[in-house]
């Protein structure tokens, strides 16, 4: 899918005339991909490498363009099971004109930050800003998860909670590997901003991405480092909860099998006390009544006991 936009008031708006500043190819078919080899001269494998996300970002320095490979978050997906991840995208970066390739429809153009545009570079810039938005705003997203987790794993013993961490964990894992990879292609473009044509309007702007990145990488470094340090004390509260459990599964069973006992042992096939004793059936039955009421205080002394020696 092709889109063609202008900037028409310092904003862009899309324009199928012969000759828009930006094109965004979204999943470029095969007529699409020749028309970006013949028309464009982007070769083939930097091509291939704006739609593969395993790519890591960099920068290539072409005779009639500028070529970035940097990564932003994939779109969401209930299907991945709270697994976030990310994907690749390609800028080329012409004297007059911009093409974006990439395998995702996402917005592109949202936000203020796409007020007052001047000139393609200014468009070039902002859209690698808004990318880094758009990891700020998926890392609050998995906070925002993870605390509901938390609350959810107290409570409950289902593996699936567990999983589910270990899958932000995993997802935390592939944003700090893409926010460290885009910072080296931005710390080029800020070292050579002149010899790319960057204005120093240009050259702040990529300074403050520069610093929205690093703080960006920092805040998933923090939220990687509490999930991961967590894990085991989730784990605990889990093996916990199923001690308890055990341990009522067990009183229950104790307190059952003693009753159960002194009625087995007066239904024997033998001569036993009382067996022509007009009320011999009430006598058992008090007898296992208070066997089972015997299990009970040995019960609570031997807890309270076991509390009292876990104070000291």
């Amino acid at each position: 899918m092709l889109k063609k936009l202008q900037i028409v008031g310092g904003k862009l708006v899309e324009n199928g005339g012969d000759r828009p500043c930006v094109l965004v190819f979204v999943k470029p078919d095969d007529k699409e991909r020749q028309q970006l080899l013949t028309d464009y001269h982007i070769d083939e494998h930097t091509l291939a490498s704006a739609m593969d996300p395993d790519e890591p970002s960099r920068i290539e320095i072409e005779t009639d363009y500028l070529a970035v490979i940097f990564k932003h978050p994939k779109n969401y997906s209930e299907r991945e099971t709270l697994l976030f991840k990310v994907a690749s995208m390609g800028l080329f970066l012409y004297k007059e004109q911009l093409v974006i390739v990439f395998p995702d429809d996402i917005p592109l153009f949202t936000g203020k930050i796409f007020n007052s545009l001047e000139n393609v570079n200014d468009i070039f810039l902002r859209v690698i800003y808004r990318s880094i938005y758009h990891f700020m705003e998926h890392l609050k997203v998995i906070n925002m998860i993870t605390d509901e987790i938390e609350h959810k794993i107290s409570v409950s013993m289902e593996n699936k909670y567990l999983l589910n961490l270990f899958s932000l964990e995993k997802s935390l894992v592939y944003y700090l590997s893409a926010i460290n990879s885009n910072e080296f292609v931005f710390e080029k473009l800020r070292n050579n901003g002149p010899k790319f044509g960057f204005s120093p309007k240009n050259m702040e702007l990529l300074e403050d991405i520069t610093i929205e990145n690093s703080q960006c990488y920092r805040q998933a470094e923090i939220y990687s480092n509490i999930l991961a340090s967590l894990m085991d004390a989730r784990a605990s509260i889990v093996s916990n909860n199923l001690n308890i459990l055990m341990k009522t599964l067990n009183f229950i069973t104790i307190a059952i099998m003693v009753p159960t006992f002194v009625v087995s042992a007066f239904s024997m096939n033998v001569r036993i006390p009382w067996e022509q004793h007009p009320q011999a059936f009430w006598i058992v039955m008090v007898l296992a009544v208070l066997s089972e009421l015997g299990v009970m205080f040995w019960w609570q002394r031997a807890t309270r006991f076991l509390h009292k020696k876990g104070r000291e």
